[in-house]
This record gives C-alpha cells, structure tokens and sequence, in this order.
C-alpha cells in the first residue's frame, strides 16, 4: 500500500468510475485497474462491486476510504512541515543573551523574526558568558550573544561582531570625580573596586587586572557580583568604584555616573555565536534579521 495507489482507490471512490479516475490524475485506465487489484490483492478484500456501467463502493472499501483520506492528508501535511523547516518557517529556537550588553535591541530583534515567522517557538535566556559555553555545549541553546569564546572552543563556532563597546569607570553620583568626563585609570588607584565575577566573565575581569596594573597599581576588589545590575547598584550605593562595559549605562544605574578612560582602549566586542555544526534553518534565518540590524544596534549601542 503506497500514497500512488491510494490515491487511485480515492479518486475511483470518488467519481464510481475508473475512466474518470484515470482523466483526474493524468493516467490510463489499465494503470487504476492495476492499482485497485494491488490493493484488493494486499488486503484480501473487495473493495468495490462493477459491472459494465457502474462502479460501487463496498463496506471494506469505504472504511478504506476514511482512512485513506486521513493518511492523504497526513501526507500533504509532512511534505508542507518538510518545506517549512527546510525554510526556517517551524521549529524552535533558543538564545541566550547578556542582559546589560543586548537589553536595548534583543526584543526587536525577536519581534521582526517572530513577525516573519510566526510558527517558530523562540525561548529567550539571560546568561553570562561562562553559562553561555556550558549551555551550547549542552546543546541547551542555539543562538548566543556573548563576549569572545575562549581559544580552545573558538573553531567550533561562526562568529558575528554585533558591536564594539568600550570599558569605563563608573562611580557614585556624589564621588569626588564625578563632575569628569574623562579620566586616566590610575585616578581610581586608592578606591575600593567593584569587578565582574572573574567567573562569569573570565576574559572581563583578566582584561581590568591588566589595565589596572598597566596604570601601576593593583585594585582593591571589595566586591565580585555574579550580574551586572548588581555591579550598577553596589556603585550607586556608594560601595565603591566600578570597570565595565559602557553598555551596562542602559540598566538601572541611577545614582551612577559613567567616565570614560583616556588610557584605555580596549575593545570589548558582543559577538553572535553559533555552532558550526549549526544546520538549523529557523537559526539561520535569525542570523540573518540579526546582522540586516547591525548599523541600527551599532548606533543605539553609540548614544
């Protein structure tokens, strides 16, 4: 029993006619004559009654027919959901994001891609960028926006720079410096300092250090909290002194005043990551929204 001779058996269902049966799916009536004694034969059964002038349906073949109908449709169905996820069109799709680095733009970016396709389930996670690796390599998720991968991993992953940020000193509205709009590094060398937890962002927190001791002096760290926000408040609290990427001005940082660092000039890039291995097309075709919105995220990442 194959899709062919099924819908031999239905069209002859529906018209009571093999000749009609024929002229309907482009055939000659000896190929339906066959198709139908197939299927008598494979089911031991007589499906319809025919004489010289009418073709009649029997018991067996009309719950044939349900069925056959039923596993028509079916069929139809796969060959469209094949067409669609080939398309990227169904499927689910899973991104991971740092927060203060992609708040701005992650949800319009997810709006125009749910826009163009709609039957695609998407899951948004807010992880760092140590929680980022430990996911993809659990294949937990597809798409992540994160800071540089290590070099032992990087050659399992296509690569997209989003946008460049810059590091700056944050400080408390009230502090001594905050009236300045740019500062040497070396002017926070007796503060109380307020890093990034060297395990969520291993390349973040190493990259201050170095700045730190290229400026001739080592920080006091009296904190490491685990998120960014955390970071923002502890310095609006008077805590302390703050490193960070300039993009964490877009969390809830009142009370905190941003100042650029003349003598640092370090780049920290948010990157698109995805597996190589990758062959998903519902990602493929977010990879695509996502770099079509690269001069819109760079300029709004620049204000």
């Amino acid at each position: 029993m194959d899709i062919k001779t099924l819908k031999s058996f239905v069209s002859v269902a529906k018209h009571q006619s093999f000749s009609e049966a024929a002229k309907e799916l482009h055939t000659v009536q000896p190929a339906i004559s066959r198709h139908i004694a197939q299927l008598e034969s494979e089911l031991d059964v007589v499906l319809f009654i025919r004489n010289s002038r009418d073709v009649a349906i029997t018991q067996a073949g009309e719950q044939l027919l349900k069925d056959a109908r039923a596993i028509l449709a079916l069929a139809d169905k796969a060959k469209t959901q094949v067409k669609r996820a080939h398309n990227g069109q169904v499927g689910t799709l899973n991104i991971a994001h740092l927060s203060s680095a992609c708040l701005t733009f992650m949800a319009a970016l997810v709006r125009e891609y749910k826009q163009q396709y709609p039957s695609v389930h998407v899951t948004l996670f807010e992880m760092t960028a140590t929680e980022q690796i430990h996911a993809f390599k659990n294949d937990l998720i597809d798409v992540g926006f994160s800071r540089p991968l290590p070099d032992s991993i990087n050659d399992e992953f296509v690569s997209h720079t989003i946008y460049v940020d810059s590091l700056v000193a944050i400080v408390n509205q009230n502090h001594a410096l905050a009236n300045y709009k740019n500062i040497d590094l070396a002017k926070l060398k007796n503060e109380p300092f307020i890093i990034f937890n060297r395990e969520e962002a291993l390349g973040l927190f190493d990259e201050t250090i170095l700045q730190c001791k290229q400026a001739d002096f080592s920080p006091n760290i009296i904190s490491q909290p685990r998120h960014m926000q955390t970071l923002v408040t502890e310095v609006a609290a008077g805590l302390g002194v703050a490193i960070a990427p300039y993009c964490v001005r877009k969390l809830y940082s009142e009370g905190c005043h941003f100042i650029k660092l003349s003598d640092v000039l370090t780049q920290i890039p948010v990157l698109l990551q995805i597996k190589k291995a990758d062959t998903n097309a519902a990602v493929n075709a977010f990879v695509e929204i996502a770099l079509n919105a690269k001069p819109s995220i760079q300029k709004s990442m620049a204000e």
